[in-house]
């Protein structure tokens, strides 16, 4: 069950927003059906504002329409999710780089706070971790100061997220934590190259896990 609805001054745009929130988060899955008629007696609005949320969604790729079927959340191709992790691994990198030369002090802040709230989390809830995990990376986007690759992530955000939920292979990796530390370490260094490559290293680390579990050779 998603988390509580308030209803914002534009309801149409807070439908939009609960509900990205809720595919992003997991609350519902890949494959799963979304009836607009249930989700507005959920969330307490007309079934209108619900509508404009999931044509948003569907044209952003998140859900999917199907003739007579209504709609559900989009399940990423196993060619998909390889493709995403090549730009992945290309932006991840770009991020990094930039935000261990523009962060500010704030920027620090956020970035330890983000990763020390990422390590509290319980390794078996799943969905937390995952939603932390994308807070903790999208702060090293927000520390680089960049708006064409805030726009460029955001995109890529909603793709990983649903591998993410289709797969939940590798959150709790061993691997994982390490891999973070090292992003954050170069970052705050202001080490651009060393903080490109360790978020780089981190995609490489994960991708092929991914890829195997959809069922594809990663080295092919």
């Amino acid at each position: 069950m998603p988390p509580s609805f308030e209803r914002p001054t534009l309801v149409r745009d807070g439908v939009y927003d609960h509900l990205r929130r809720a595919v992003l988060d997991g609350d519902f899955l890949p494959g799963e059906r979304l009836g607009e008629a249930e989700l507005g007696q959920r969330l307490g609005v007309s079934r209108t504002p619900v509508r404009e949320a999931v044509m948003r969604l569907t044209q952003e790729g998140l859900l999917v329409a199907e003739a007579n079927k209504g709609v559900r959340v989009r399940q990423v191709s196993a060619e998909e999710a390889r493709a995403t992790y090549v730009v992945r691994e290309e932006l991840d990198g770009l991020a990094a780089a930039l935000a261990a030369a523009n962060h500010t002090a704030e920027d620090a802040r956020h970035l330890e706070e983000a990763l020390a709230r990422l390590g509290a989390a319980r390794t078996e809830d799943y969905r937390v971790q995952t939603r932390l995990d994308l807070a903790f990376h999208a702060a090293v986007t927000a520390a680089a100061h960049n708006l064409p690759l805030a726009e460029l992530a955001r995109g890529l955000e909603q793709r990983v997220a649903l591998i993410k939920h289709q797969t939940r292979t590798y959150n709790a990796h061993p691997d994982t934590a390490a891999g973070h530390a090292a992003i954050l370490a170069a970052v705050l260094s202001r080490d651009a190259e060393a903080a490109r490559e360790a978020a780089r290293r981190h995609v490489r680390t994960f991708a092929p896990l991914v890829l195997e579990n959809l069922g594809v050779n990663p080295h092919a």
